[in-house]
Formats: C-alpha cells, structure tokens, sequence
C-alpha cells in the first residue's frame, strides 16, 4: 500500500469547495484546510505508487479550483 501527502494551492475563495469535493474521491483518506503556503492537505493511499500517480492525476488535479500540487510519499523505514 501505496501512502502521499497532497499539498494543493487553491485559487482565492475555493479551498471548501477543494476539500469538499475532494472527500469525496474514493482513496482520499482525509483533506483539510491548513495554514501556511498550501491551502489543503490531503492524504491519499493506493495499491501502488502508480495508483496513488494517478488518483492525483485524474481526481485531484480535475477538481475545480486545485491551481498546483506537491505529492510527498510516505517512507516505510525498517531497522
């Protein structure tokens, strides 16, 4: 299992309507408004990096509103 980060910049006035629509896509475990450079954070997870690509791809980047993203994939560590 495949786990990102999702950092999205908003256009100005959109960012309930990003997290709205946005909790409605099948793999997005969370989104939120945050504060700082980024409007919302999302947390999304998929099979494999490549399904976690194209979830960002084809649901994210479509949602009305979403002007840029950072995808930041989480680490499994082993010791």
């Amino acid at each position: 299992m495949a786990k990102a980060y999702v950092l999205i910049e908003t256009a100005v006035g959109k960012t309930m309507d990003v997290v709205s629509a946005l909790k409605s896509v099948a793999g997005v475990n969370s989104a939120d408004p945050v504060t700082g450079p980024y409007d919302v954070i999302a947390v999304i997870e998929g099979v494999d990096i490549n399904a976690v690509g194209n979830l960002v791809t084809k649901k994210v980047h479509t949602v009305n509103g979403v002007l840029r993203t950072v995808t930041c994939f989480a680490m499994e560590l082993t010791t």
